[in-house]
């Protein structure tokens, strides 16, 4: 456990039956302190003259973490484990998101309006004025969240039912930070034609489409197909959304060091959706020295096995992601656990920053390298400088449908990270504050507000 923090992810609540004495709850508490874990709150639920009852919540840093934390206190004397929760699944019990309806109804003449005869007026208008689909359905706020499961989180190729859980979450983010509506459609197949042709069928329902946790290279494909040919926005999230938020923070990271993009070397760790559309992005932005390394090191002209989508950012250098990092100034991982190592941070230019954004393990833990790297971010809330996509993608739909954006373009992302970035005002930059924080209110309106002016002045809005 030594080098991990203590995660709410990894949150259990222990109902424990105690002798009532005193020092027994101290035990309790002293064995969680010795093995590192976070004491949450402790509530007494019931007290006899003999044993007291205590709920006692704590934070861990892995299931290994917390089954050691039970199994010592399990070993304490006169304790009794009455019971113990796993907080996160709890969580999940019975699924995260439902339907509900907006309007009650009470009685016949609701019915009559709601249903039949009524609704067949509507239909009727929808079917003569097909644009009014907008304005009398769910269409106008509803968001299809597409996967296959092939690529969930961190964790690989999972399939679709495993993938559900994330689904409901992206719905739930939707709901929260955008008011906009959205239903998790998990498919039973990753056939790129079985794929579009499905989420084609669907369209009708939906005023855009977020793909989601589906694997590259198959995923840049069904992306581009579905925006030709449906009339409203496609964004696969995984490489958007991560796009638009990496580089709102390192706009204001370089702020921070006094650097510039355009002068700038950047090493980006991960060669799927994620590392090349940020790639993309950065370059649209400005960039110009810039290596890409996959799993066999940096993507160059020398090697023979370079996808299309991967040799398009082919560099002259070949060599190990520890080649490419001598004398960056930017880490930015897309990766798995671990890849990165103190001394491979050694040797980066002076004031790197690193981006360490592998979930939910990243590529190197910060606690590893504080004091060595001005700025440090990750793709976890349990750290400073969450490098979350939620700071853009409930905007960037929100200002998309608020305009019947047709098509999503690169400008209307870096409007979106410009909009992102610009929230961090210049007294409050701080190394541990370079992004605003996914709770700030004025998130997802300034996104929407930049989105949708964007979309105007080039002539994409639709209304």
């Amino acid at each position: 456990m030594a080098g991990l923090s203590p995660s709410p992810s990894f949150s259990l609540t222990l109902r424990l039956e105690l002798p009532n004495r005193a020092g027994s709850l101290a035990s309790v508490l002293r064995v969680v302190a010795d093995l590192g874990g976070n004491l949450g709150p402790i509530d007494l639920i019931e007290q006899t003259r003999q044993t007291s009852t205590r709920d006692i919540t704590l934070e861990a840093t892995s299931p290994a973490h917390e089954e050691a934390i039970v199994h010592a206190i399990k070993d304490l004397p006169d304790i009794r484990v009455l019971n113990v929760y796993d907080r996160t699944f709890k969580l999940h019990q019975g699924g995260k998101i439902r339907i509900q309806s907006k309007i009650p109804l009470q009685n016949r003449s609701d019915l009559a309006m709601a249903y039949t005869p009524g609704v067949g007026r509507i239909c009727q208008e929808i079917a003569q004025h097909p644009e009014q689909v907008y304005r009398l359905t769910i269409k106008q706020n509803t968001i299809a969240v597409v996967s296959d499961g092939s690529a969930v989180l961190g964790l690989g190729n999972l399939g679709p039912a495993a993938a559900l859980p994330v689904m409901e979450g992206k719905a739930m983010l939707f709901r929260e930070f955008a008011d906009l509506d959205a239903f998790p459609i998990c498919l039973d197949t990753q056939d790129v034609d079985a794929i579009v042709t499905t989420v084609r069928h669907l369209a009708p329902v939906f005023g855009g489409i977020n793909l989601e946790d589906i694997a590259a290279p198959r995923c840049f494909e069904i992306e581009q197909r579905l925006q030709e040919y449906l009339d409203i926005p496609v964004f696969h999230d995984d490489q958007h959304g991560t796009a638009i938020v990496s580089l709102a923070a390192l706009y204001n990271a370089l702020r921070w060091v006094g650097k510039t993009l355009e002068t700038v070397r950047i090493v980006i760790n991960g060669a799927g959706a994620a590392g090349l559309a940020v790639a993309s992005l950065l370059q649209r932005a400005g960039a110009t020295h810039l290596a890409i390394c996959d799993s066999k090191g940096i993507l160059s002209h020398g090697r023979p096995d370079l996808h299309p989508s991967k040799a398009v950012f082919a560099v002259d250098q070949m060599g190990t992601l520890a080649d490419a990092l001598v004398g960056a100034d930017v880490f930015i991982g897309l990766s798995g656990p671990g890849v990165l190592t103190p001394a491979m941070v050694e040797t980066m230019a002076p004031d790197p920053i690193v981006f360490a954004m592998a979930n939910p393990v990243p590529e190197i833990q910060p606690e590893l390298v504080e004091g060595r790297v001005a700025v440090m971010a990750t793709g976890r809330s349990d750290y400073p400088n969450q490098i979350n996509n939620v700071l853009a993608f409930p905007g960037v739909f929100r200002g998309a449908l608020d305009c019947r954006v047709k098509r999503l373009t690169t400008d209307l992302y870096l409007a979106a990270a410009k909009a992102i970035a610009s929230l961090v005002a210049p007294q409050e930059l701080q190394p541990d504050y370079i992004v605003p924080s996914v709770f700030d209110p004025r998130v997802s309106k300034a996104v929407a507000a930049a989105v949708g002016q964007a979309a105007r002045d080039a002539g994409l809005a639709g209304c």
